[in-house]
């Protein structure tokens, strides 16, 4: 056991030592005035930076939680380390040699939670990975993978890339020689216990260090290499360990993070080859979760590099396959999105390729392209959820609308609300004060429910419960009276009652002029009749007899005897009154489809269907207001 540190080396340490390049490795810090420097405080969450340093004095305090001291205290605090363990690091650091009272010397510490130990442990097990990637016949299947992938043997080195044997005690033996503990190098992950002993925890694949921000390695991912590997699975990535925390390390950060600092953006992908491509392709903001998706400790360590807060922007861009699971993935990134309030994006490559991938096929600037090409990220989701709907029908307008501005809830900006609002009527194609009523009642509903709390479940004391009976649902026949199917009602009415008059139109009615499911089924039987050309009192029992719907013929039996509402003039004339306001409503509906479909085309990029489309639009006005003169004017036959 080593003695106490001399007091002279510990001063020693403290005036070599830069508390602003020590505070630096884990918090960004801007210049503040006075000599001192802020940044976001490591030890609380907060959106404004409060955390002070002061490298003239060697200090640093919180104004938020009151966290202070100097730099032995910070990195025992962030580290949790203990007093001699700090100085023996930040000494290490320094090239400082340390004297201790009794004379010994920091011989190799036995207790297997003790941090430096086992950062040495992976140093070591780094290095002796990377010497066999590069020279080992074993590893030539690596050597070709990362050849094939289109790195070099110096993007390898840059990312400290190694190949664990395949034999399977070779890193054992290598270790214990250094003088590591079975324990020290169980209780890392870098071994295994078995009945015959110790054994490597990676064999035969190809190994990422996973560094933390300061440098030091923390742990590894492996790739299977070999068909016989008896672990199926593709990537392995090192246990939860006393110094390796999956919620907490961004892969690629130690090479990142000044980038990322000094650019206000981060690039989020999805592997460690994927980091490499964007690094090489000069992406150097690019980093990856470690086996894990990315959480709300990630955006933690995110938002203090890149002071995420009201006084600094900057920007988080995901790369997301376009499968359904990489939509998955950003649905559930963006329901996390209150962590950041730096703004959000996603970049997705059209043919699904990732980073590497695209790399390889297209090139550096192709990976740049990618990036650059991002879309604010409740944009992407937007659109996967107006997708599940056909917006050339109404009542599928009513339901994308209610769906999309549940997205406004989740905007981090309240004064952006208006604007995500505004754009959800223009994808979806209908007003904005629909879509802004919608989302008021949506609110109106959420403000009852935090009002009310939740509901109970199960029974209360003193109570029993039992499973209410499932309601009924209300026959189609029932919802058939309501005003929006008036002239429906009465164009069936006119059809029951005076059909050898409803017959000089007919050839100009169709399905899409009843939108009732009952009228629907009434019109197609019609449509299988023939017209009388004079009154027939047979023509109504022959069209109820073709009908086997019970709600249709109970519809049928009220048209027949149920006056029409229009009973001033000649009978013609109303009769056709009734189907010229039939044929007007379906004009408008087709003018409404139109124009949604016209105000979700781009007049630029899709210039042919914008054209088409406006034509349209002028022909169906036109026939519309053909119809309304006729109306008005009493064009109709006597």
């Amino acid at each position: 056991m080593a003695g106490r540190i001399k007091d002279e080396d510990i001063q020693l340490v403290r005036e070599r030592t830069r508390i602003d390049e020590v505070v630096e490795q884990y918090v960004t810090l801007k210049n503040a005035g006075g000599g001192s420097r802020k940044g976001l405080c490591p030890f609380h969450d907060e959106k404004s930076p409060s955390f002070n340093v002061r490298p003239s004095v060697g200090s640093y305090h919180c104004f938020g939680c009151g966290a202070g001291g100097d730099v032995f205290k910070f990195v025992m605090e962030i580290e949790g380390l203990s007093f001699v363990e700090t100085v023996e690091r930040l000494a290490a650091k320094g090239g400082i040699t340390l004297r201790y009272e009794d004379g010994g010397t920091p011989g190799p510490r036995r207790d297997p939670h003790q941090r430096p130990r086992l950062l040495a442990a992976h140093r070591e097990a780094g290095a002796f990975y990377a010497t066999t990637l590069q020279s080992s016949p074993d590893a030539q299947a690596g050597r070709q993978f990362v050849k094939d992938r289109g790195f070099d043997q110096a993007a390898a080195e840059t990312f400290g890339m190694g190949f664990a044997p395949r034999g399977g005690e070779q890193l054992v033996a290598h270790l214990k020689g250094k003088g590591f503990t079975d324990d020290e190098l169980v209780v890392g992950g870098l071994a295994s216990r078995g009945s015959r002993g110790l054994y490597d925890r990676f064999r035969g694949r190809l190994l990422w260090p996973i560094r933390e921000m300061t440098g030091e390695i923390i742990g590894f991912g492996a790739r299977r290499m070999f068909d016989d590997d008896r672990v199926e699975a593709k990537y392995l990535n090192t246990s939860e360990t006393p110094i390796y925390k999956k919620s907490q390390v961004l892969y690629g950060l130690d090479l990142a993070r000044r980038s990322i600092s000094s650019s206000g953006q981060a690039v989020v992908v999805e592997g460690y080859t994927d980091v490499m491509a964007c690094h090489e392709a000069g992406v150097k903001t690019a980093v990856a979760t470690c086996g894990t998706a990315f959480g709300e400790d990630h955006a933690r360590v995110m938002r203090r590099l890149m002071l995420d807060d009201q006084a600094f922007h900057g920007e988080v861009i995901f790369t997301f396959d376009g499968d359904e699971a990489g939509q998955r993935a950003a649905i559930k990134t963006f329901n996390g999105d209150q962590q950041f309030v730096a703004q959000t994006y996603v970049a997705v490559e059209p043919r699904g390729m990732d980073p590497c991938d695209l790399r390889l096929a297209d090139g550096d600037a192709a990976v740049r392209d990618l990036v650059a090409s991002r879309i604010p990220l409740y944009r992407f989701v937007l659109d996967n959820m107006l997708g599940k709907y056909d917006l050339d029908r109404g009542d599928q307008r009513v339901d994308a609308v209610r769906e999309a501005v549940g997205l406004a809830s989740a905007i981090r900006d309240r004064s952006k609300v208006d604007e995500l609002l505004r754009e959800i009527a223009g994808r979806v194609g209908t007003d904005v004060d629909q879509v802004r009523g919608e989302h008021r009642r949506r609110v109106a509903i959420a403000a009852k429910q935090a009002k009310d709390g939740p509901p109970a479940h199960g029974a209360q004391a003193g109570t029993t419960t039992q499973e209410a009976p499932a309601p009924s649902l209300p026959s189609p026949a029932v919802n058939f009276g309501q005003p929006q199917f008036a002239d429906e009602r009465e164009a069936l009415k006119a059809i029951v009652q005076h059909p050898h008059l409803v017959a000089v139109h007919a050839a100009d009615l169709d399905d899409d002029d009843f939108t009732h499911p009952i009228s629907k089924v009434i019109w197609k039987h019609v449509e299988a009749m023939t017209w009388p050309t004079s009154p027939d009192a047979n023509w109504l029992p022959r069209l109820a007899d073709s009908i086997a719907d019970d709600d249709a013929k109970r519809i049928l039996s009220i048209a027949a005897v149920e006056p029409m509402r229009a009973r001033d003039g000649n009978t013609g004339a109303v009769v056709t009154s009734v189907i010229l306001r039939l044929q007007m409503l379906t004009l408008g509906r087709r003018i409404g489809e139109t124009k949604s479909r016209l105000q979700r085309t781009n007049p630029i990029d899709q210039a042919d269907d914008y054209n088409r489309m406006f034509g349209e639009l002028i022909g169906l006005e036109q026939q519309l207001r053909q119809l309304r003169d006729r109306l008005l004017s009493g064009d109709v036959p006597s």
